[in-house]
C-alpha cells in the first residue's frame, strides 16, 4: 500500500462522477424504476489479482443517489488482493444500488488498472534508488483521478499539465537557438516553476547541468550512456529517463543509478481490473 496517500480534492472527485452518473442515467433509469425502492446491499468481489484504487469515486456514485449510503470497506486503497476476495459491502436503497453500479465499477475498475500496473513496475526497481514517474499520457477527463490511482499503487507523479512545470524539449530548445537560451527565457518568465530540460546526447547533458535545471530528463540514452550520465550528474541534478522504457530494461535502467524513469503505460495501457458487485450478502 501506498504510505501517506493524499486524497483527491473532493470538488474534482464530484465533477468526475456527475459526468459519469449523468451519462448513465440520463433523464433516468428506466429499469431501477421498475425496483422497489427499500434499504438493500451488494458487494464487490475481485475476480482476479490486483490492487484496488479508487474508493472516493467509488462511494461518491453511490451517495450521489443515496446520501444515506454505507460503504463497508474491506480492504484499503493500495493493498493487493487475490480473485474472490471481497473488497466492499454497499448499504443503500435498491434503486441506487442498481443505479450507481456501472458508474462506480468503472472507476474502480480503471483506477484499479493503473494501480496494479504502478505497482508492478515500482515492484520491478525495489531495492534501487529509481522511483516510478507517471505522464501525462492520460485518459482524457481522469487526469487527476489516474494520478491518484499512480500514487496508491507507490508510484509518483510528473507535473499534472502544462501550467505546474517547464519542461524544454527539443522544439523548444531548437527555437531557443541553445539550452542555455531556452532556460535563461524559462527563468525569466516562470521563476518560481521547476525547470526540466530534455537531452539527447551526453553533450547536452553537460549544457543542461550548466544551467542549474531542476531536472534532466535522458531521452533513449544507452544504458552505457546512462551510467556516464550519472558519474557527470554526480547527485548535482535528479536525472530522469523517459522514451523506450519496457518491463524488460527497466531493471538495467534502474541499476545505472538514475532517479527517475517515467512510465507511459502506467496510465494510457489500461486493462480494467475485473471486478464484479452482486446484490445480496458477501459470502462468508
Amino acid at each position: 500500500m501506498a504510505a501517506a496517500l493524499t486524497p483527491p480534492p473532493a470538488d474534482a472527485v464530484a465533477a468526475d462522477v456527475a459526468r459519469a452518473l449523468a451519462e448513465d442515467i440520463g433523464p433516468g433509469d428506466a429499469t431501477a424504476d421498475l425496483l422497489p425502492d427499500v434499504p438493500g446491499r451488494a458487494y464487490v468481489i475481485a475476480k482476479e489479482a490486483g490492487v484496488v484504487a479508487g474508493r472516493p469515486w467509488f462511494d461518491a456514485c453511490f451517495r450521489a443517489l443515496d446520501p444515506a449510503a454505507l460503504l463497508d470497506w474491506r480492504v484499503a486503497e493500495g493493498e493487493p488482493v487475490s480473485a474472490g476476495t471481497v473488497v466492499v459491502v454497499i448499504h443503500a436503497r435498491t434503486r441506487a444500488l442498481v443505479s450507481a453500479e456501472r458508474p462506480a465499477l468503472n472507476f474502480l475498475q480503471t483506477l484499479s488498472a493503473t494501480a496494479t500496473t504502478t505497482a508492478r513496475y515500482v515492484a520491478e526497481v525495489a531495492g534501487t534508488r529509481t522511483r516510478i514517474l507517471d505522464t501525462r499520457k492520460t485518459l482524457p477527463g481522469l487526469r487527476l483521478a489516474q494520478k491518484y490511482a499512480v500514487r496508491a499503487g507507490g508510484g509518483m507523479n510528473h507535473r499534472i499539465g502544462l501550467f505546474d512545470a517547464v519542461m524544454l524539449k527539443e522544439n523548444h530548445i531548437h527555437a531557443a537557438g541553445s539550452i542555455a537560451a531556452a532556460a535563461a527565457a524559462a527563468r525569466a518568465r516562470h521563476p518560481a516553476l521547476p525547470l526540466i530540460i530534455e537531452v539527447e546526447t551526453l553533450d547536452e547533458l553537460d549544457q543542461a547541468l550548466a544551467t542549474g535545471c531542476d531536472r534532466i530528463l535522458v531521452d533513449e540514452f544507452s544504458e552505457a550512456d546512462l551510467r556516464e550520465a550519472v558519474a557527470r550528474a554526480a547527485g548535482r541534478t535528479p536525472l530522469e529517463v523517459s522514451g523506450g522504457v519496457t518491463g524488460e530494461r527497466l531493471r538495467a535502467i534502474a541499476a545505472t543509478g538514475v532517479d527517475f524513469v517515467s512510465v507511459g503505460a502506467l496510465t494510457k495501457h489500461v486493462q480494467a481490473l475485473d471486478l464484479s458487485l452482486r446484490l445480496g450478502d458477501p459470502p462468508a
